[in-house]
């Protein structure tokens, strides 16, 4: 499975993880309502990916696109310019900001989080070591969203923390 990997310094908008990578699956045929709820996360929705910076502390949060495209700003003001489409799947730690620049008409954009707990939507930090206390205490996940068991999110996620144990 293609994926990429992308980090993004502390913005404005959005502090962003410390450690943990945004990982974009590519190329995911299955639809990503099926695929997210066979692998237990949760609070499935359909929409659109919200046209202002935002991020959530409490929560990962899994993207997939439908259908259609657009194109995102990942991590705030000093991110990265994304463009996705169909196929791709966005895999964001607590605390990544997100925004919508443009999009096609036909974007379908669905959204999970690992846990059923409230989701927290944050556009702005006042105290940065405050937020990343809060950030760096939500649970890695137990299942990747697309693959389940093993994936990506465990390479990329789990063996950073794994390595860090000791420290």
């Amino acid at each position: 499975m293609r994926h990429t990997i992308l980090h993004a310094p502390v913005s404005p908008s959005a502090p962003n993880h410390m450690v943990l990578p945004v990982i974009i699956y590519h190329d995911i045929k299955e639809d990503p309502v099926e695929l997210f709820k066979r692998n237990d996360w949760h609070q499935v929705w359909t929409n659109g990916v919200y046209d202002y910076h935002h991020f959530h502390p409490n929560c990962h949060e899994v993207l997939g696109v439908k259908e259609g495209q657009a194109e995102l700003m990942i991590g705030g003001e000093k991110g990265q310019r994304v463009t996705v489409q169909k196929g791709d799947v966005l895999l964001l730690p607590a605390g990544y900001g997100h925004k919508r620049l443009s999009k096609s008409e036909d974007l379908k954009i669905v959204g999970a989080y690992p846990t059923e707990e409230e989701v927290k939507t944050e556009t702005s930090y006042d105290d940065l070591t405050a937020i990343n206390r809060s950030i760096n205490s939500v649970k890695l996940p137990d299942s990747d969203p697309v693959t389940g068991s093993n994936g990506p999110m465990f390479k990329e996620w789990h063996n950073i923390y794994y390595c860090n144990a000791e420290y």
